[in-house]
């Protein structure tokens, strides 16, 4: 599923093909994708709407309309947004299509179904149980130690909850876990506050890295534009199962915790 950084990669390509621009139609081949929406109440709502602004909030896209609309979209497992001239081939796996008023389109392809589509003119509705976004000023050391204050829950599950922090899914969880060197089966409230201080800069860091790698292409992701991203390759323990460990040569271990594989070194994470 794409996490914050695949989705901020797509959000700042997306900006400059798509403000500025007015939806004239919209064509959807899979019900499922619009929430509380008929196709043709979709249609009426957007028709003559110009894309003002699109921004991300956790692993949700946001476009800001006119006329006090919002759109959201959430790509899930193996959604993809790209702008394509209408004359391109249609695409099988395209299952909701936005015409523009340059001749263009913005396709929302998804091979798996899984993806969500919300217009709405109250975005706290759909956003509003989110947590902090963890690469904002005001996410703290502070803020995510009082976050974890009295929580017992195993650290990587509740990493991946979006209403504890916003944006993080298996591939960063992992990965801000090894560079805080805490095991991902420690419980939130054992950690003192040098771990807190360490987990809070991994966080930062892994997702940064994320970005400025725009994205990992680990499964189905790619960039608006095909290419893929880079972080899969600066990775250090997500799916590297029995490979060394780049640090201390340990072998990489694979467990399940929330029915999810988690991926740590032994000995940088006791």
């Amino acid at each position: 599923m794409p996490e914050l950084p695949e989705v901020e990669t797509a959000v700042r390509a997306l900006r400059r093909p798509l403000i500025g621009q007015t939806f004239t139609e919209v064509r959807n081949y899979w019900p499922r994708h619009l929430v509380g929406l008929t196709l043709s109440e979709l249609q009426r709502r957007l028709h003559g709407r110009s894309v003002l602004a699109v921004n991300r909030r956790a692993k949700y896209l946001v476009f800001s309309l006119s006329d006090g609309e919002t759109l959201i979209v959430h790509l899930k497992m193996t959604g993809h947004l790209a702008v394509v001239d209408e004359t391109e081939p249609p695409d099988k796996y395209a299952h909701t299509v936005f015409g523009l008023d340059n001749g263009r389109e913005l396709r929302f392809r998804d091979s798996r179904k899984f993806g969500r589509v919300y217009l709405t003119q109250e975005p706290d509705e759909i956003l509003g149980h989110l947590g902090p976004e963890p690469l904002e000023a005001d996410f703290t050391v502070n803020v995510l130690q009082a976050r974890l204050q009295n929580r017992k829950r195993v650290l990587k599950p509740l990493l991946l909850d979006q209403t504890f922090v916003a944006g993080i899914g298996n591939i960063y969880a992992d990965e801000s876990l090894f560079y805080a060197g805490l095991h991902p089966e420690r419980r939130a409230n054992t950690l003192t506050a040098t771990e807190i201080a360490g987990l809070h800069a991994a966080i930062q860091k892994v997702l940064q890295m994320g970005i400025d790698r725009e994205g990992a292409s680990i499964d189905s992701y790619v960039k608006p534009d095909g290419q893929k991203g880079d972080m899969q390759n600066a990775v250090a323990v997500f799916r590297r199962t029995g490979e060394t460990c780049y640090y201390c040569g340990s072998i990489i271990h694979r467990i399940k915790l929330g029915g999810r594989s988690t991926h740590f070194c032994p000995t940088c994470q006791r």
